[in-house]
């Protein structure tokens, strides 16, 4: 398996779901985390989760409560990612959120939440990060779903979402080849997390 020794990692998403076993694996492999989420006793959790996978030497992940609707917030995490390591080899972008309904039914709140954390902080995280990223010949990772290349029927602000994603992924990757950086894609259907089923987010 790939050694992530050393490489310092922002994830958002953490709190739950993909972005902690993320975290966790990431831990485990030696990785230097950077870890954001919404809910602070999820992300403790996922905090408490990567402290027992890390190596015994390993630094403490920094945690970070961040609302990814917040353009203040987002720009907060790479500043003190940076300030905290001096620099960034991965960006994860693990944070969505789902909202159920039709054109119909779907409100324009909704739609603009599922955008703005879904697509919206994902689009200023890599921005910001890019740099970073172009300097330690980094990666970016976005976390996306199948209902980004399949339409599936209650769910269509997400799978717009997802979509976008998908192509944010594809267009930086071809804008990217220049500058160093690599970017990838992580496509899921469900995944399940104690009694609830959730969408890949």
């Amino acid at each position: 398996m790939y050694e992530l020794n050393g490489k310092v990692t922002l994830i958002t998403g953490a709190s739950s779901g993909i972005g902690a076993a993320i975290a966790t694996l990431f831990a485990r492999l030696g990785a230097k985390l950077a870890i954001s989420g919404r809910n602070e006793a999820n992300l403790q959790r996922t905090w408490d989760e990567c402290v027992r996978a890390a190596p015994a030497e390993a630094d403490q992940p920094l945690l970070l409560i961040a609302d990814m609707c917040s353009e203040a917030d987002v720009a907060r995490l790479v500043d003190t990612t940076i300030q905290r390591f001096g620099h960034l080899d991965i960006l994860v972008n693990s944070a969505g959120v789902i909202e159920f309904g039709t054109i119909e039914t779907t409100s324009l709140e909704q739609y603009d939440r599922v955008m703005n954390v879904t697509v919206r902080s994902a689009y200023q995280l890599t921005m910001l990060c890019v740099p970073h990223l172009i300097a330690t010949r980094g990666n970016i990772v976005n976390v996306s779903s199948v209902t980004g290349t399949r339409s599936f029927p209650g769910v269509l602000a997400y799978c717009m979402a997802k979509a976008a994603v998908d192509q944010m992924t594809s267009c930086t990757a071809l804008d990217g080849i220049q500058g160093g950086s690599s970017e990838q894609r992580q496509s899921r259907g469900d995944c399940h997390q104690g009694s609830q089923t959730r969408w890949a987010v």
